[in-house]
């Protein structure tokens, strides 16, 4: 389900991008996938009858955006990211990487999740991440844990220059990203401030931005 729902709006984001799907073959269009969740593969093996040829490429991070590549004839790199909560955004830091490196031309960059399951909801719940009302407080002194989401997302990503030369409508540019890892803390789940202060000097010196010139921020803080 996670694969199809991807094919499904990743064709819609090419659609909307004005870039018809059918002339991408051949292309370096890379495609830069988020996922974290495997529930299906987990009621597929409930039943061992069902387990055949179509469980591995059914349920596989990687086959999930090889398909989106095979389907269309895609050259670019076809790559799928886990790394929990953060996967989508990495997958658009990675896919900006390719572009600027020439690696791609043009990139499909997404996330997808869906809740199959009550696996992960039980283990979350069992280590005190979810709210008890299934309502996100983030920062506020009420907070007492978060609420697990599903949907997808998929964005298409060219360089300034080619967009303009291409005649696209321009949503948004991305001027700078970074990623980096929290290290020890106090906890696996613990935020670590130091690092993260880096990560946004990292993205801001990135993107040739300096911080009085944000006039807005956005932040993800599960469970605080």
């Amino acid at each position: 389900p996670q694969q199809r729902f991807f094919l499904e709006v990743a064709w819609e984001a090419l659609e909307n991008a004005g870039t018809p799907a059918r002339d991408l073959a051949g292309t370096r269009t890379g495609v830069f996938l988020g996922m974290n969740s495997y529930d299906y593969g987990q009621l597929i093996t409930h039943h061992p009858d069902n387990l055949d040829i179509y469980y591995g490429i059914g349920n596989s991070f990687s086959a999930a955006a090889g398909r989106l590549s095979y389907l269309l004839g895609l050259n670019g790199p076809s790559i799928a990211v886990d790394t929990a909560c953060s996967s989508s955004l990495v997958a658009v830091h990675l896919a900006v990487r390719s572009l600027r490196s020439g690696e791609s031309d043009m990139a499909v960059a997404a996330g997808v999740n869906l809740v199959l399951s009550p696996t992960i909801h039980r283990v979350s719940a069992a280590g005190g991440a979810l709210a008890p009302d299934g309502r996100c407080k983030t920062f506020d002194a009420s907070a007492d844990g978060y609420s697990r989401g599903e949907g997808c997302g998929a964005v298409i990503l060219k360089p300034l220059s080619r967009a303009e030369a291409d005649g696209d409508e321009v949503l948004a540019v991305i001027r700078g990203s970074a990623i980096n890892q929290d290290g020890a803390s106090s906890g696996l789940t613990v935020p670590n401030g130091p690092a993260q202060e880096a990560l946004i000097r990292a993205a801001l010196s990135d993107g040739g931005v300096a911080p009085d010139e944000v006039g807005y921020v956005d932040t993800h803080g599960t469970g605080t």
